[in-house]
């Protein structure tokens, strides 16, 4: 091992709690292969999550729905492998911890066994109450999900801002607040009200990941696929585009064929 890796500090759950009570923001993004979050963490980043977003922009589905426990743990163990700093969170994938408790605790221990993840992430508040307690009396750190949970997506049948009308609020409400005493160690808020979203930060000791949740929270995540502008048809109002790879991709496979059609390439130096 290089004196680089000896010298690099592991990001870990504890780590995040406290940036969350000195102030400081949690940076956390998407990755689901090697190469990338080779990069990314490399970069810094605080947090990868292997998102169930693979289903959409690895996969060309429509929905997360489809993605399978198996694929996740192929990714999220693609990912490990690159990982000398961030915390590694995998998201179990629908249907595999919603029908029981005991399925729930299987999927999630085959994630950390077979993929080396540091946690596991999921979707919902009361009626995963089980499933979620049953996880972490087996030690496994588990990271909540509310809002907008893509994985309910027929069930709402848009994926519109959350949690606007009252009723809904003070569920997600309760949900943060039962899903910080089981013992999560964070939690994601996707597209609802920031002023809520800053409530619920204020209100929990455990750090509030928002994505289309507003600034108040006490860190953000995207999907590292819309930020870097690989995927060019998803724009909503929260997304920041910080580079437009998609187009100097396509540019540079342009100037590839350019080449390769003309004869320059290869030329006499780049012949053996």
């Amino acid at each position: 091992m290089s004196v680089h890796k000896q010298n690099i500090k592991k990001v870990t759950t504890h780590q995040l709690s406290a940036m969350k009570e000195r102030g400081e923001k949690i940076s956390m993004l998407t990755a689901y292969d090697y190469s990338m979050a080779k990069i990314l963490d490399g970069a810094g980043i605080d947090v990868l999550l292997v998102g169930d977003s693979a289903s959409n922009v690895m996969a060309g589905n429509e929905t997360t729905l489809p993605i399978t426990l198996d694929h996740m743990i192929y990714h999220a163990s693609s990912v490990v492998k690159a990982v000398d700093r961030a915390l590694v969170v995998v998201d179990i994938p629908f249907g595999s911890y919603q029908g029981s408790s005991s399925e729930a605790l299987r999927s999630a221990i085959r994630i950390m066994k077979e993929s080396g993840g540091h946690a596991v992430k999921v979707e919902g508040g009361e009626e995963i109450k089980e499933s979620v307690e049953r996880i972490l009396s087996a030690g496994v750190p588990v990271m909540g999900h509310l809002g907008l949970t893509p994985q309910s997506i027929y069930k709402f049948g848009t994926y519109t801002v959350r949690a606007k009308e009252e009723e809904e609020a003070n569920k997600l409400i309760a949900d943060a607040k039962l899903l910080e005493k089981l013992g999560c160690f964070a939690l994601v808020l996707e597209k609802i009200p920031s002023t809520l979203a800053e409530r619920v930060a204020k209100e929990l000791t455990i750090p509030v990941i928002g994505i289309g949740a507003g600034a108040g929270v006490d860190g953000q995540v995207l999907v590292v696929h819309d930020m870097l502008g690989i995927t060019q048809d998803f724009k909503p109002r929260f997304l920041r585009r910080y580079a437009d790879i998609g187009s100097m991709m396509t540019e540079a496979v342009h100037h590839y064929i350019s080449d390769v059609k003309s004869k320059d390439f290869p030329n006499e130096k780049e012949c053996y």
